[in-house]
C-alpha cells in the first residue's frame, strides 16, 4: 500500500485546466452542433446518447465523464439503461449552455472515438 503523500500519476482529466464558464452565442452552439452531429439541443441544454458494447464498456464510460466532471465541477444529468448512457450537459445556474458544457461534451465524445 503507498504511503500518504505519494504522488500517482493521474489520468489526462486531472491535468487539463477548466476555463470558467462564458456565454456563448447561438452561431457558436449551431457551429458545435453541426461539427457535433450526435448532440441534440433541447431548450438550455444539449444531450447525447452514447452506445456501448456491454454494461461494463458503459459504466467504464461513466466513471471516466464522472472523473472529468468532477474536476472541471460541472456535473451533466446521466442516466444509465445498460449499454446506453445518456448526457445532458447545461449550466443550470445561468438556465443555459455556456462554454464548459461544449467543452466537457467534446471531451465525453474524445472518450469514445
Amino acid at each position: 500500500m503507498p504511503e500518504l503523500g505519494t504522488q500517482h500519476p493521474s489520468p489526462a482529466c486531472f491535468r487539463y485546466r477548466f476555463p470558467m464558464p462564458t456565454d456563448i452565442t447561438s452561431d457558436q452552439i449551431e457551429g458545435f452542433l453541426s461539427e457535433h452531429p450526435e448532440w441534440d439541443r433541447e431548450g438550455p441544454s444539449i444531450t447525447r446518447i452514447f452506445v456501448f458494447a456491454d454494461f461494463k464498456e458503459a459504466m467504464g464510460f461513466v466513471t471516466r465523464i464522472a472523473l472529468t466532471s468532477e474536476v472541471a465541477d460541472h456535473h451533466p444529468d446521466i442516466d444509465i439503461r445498460w449499454n446506453k448512457v445518456t448526457c445532458v450537459l447545461s449550466t443550470h445556474d445561468q438556465n443555459a449552455l455556456t462554454s464548459k458544457d461544449l467543452e466537457l461534451a467534446t471531451l465525453f465524445d474524445s472518450y469514445v472515438v
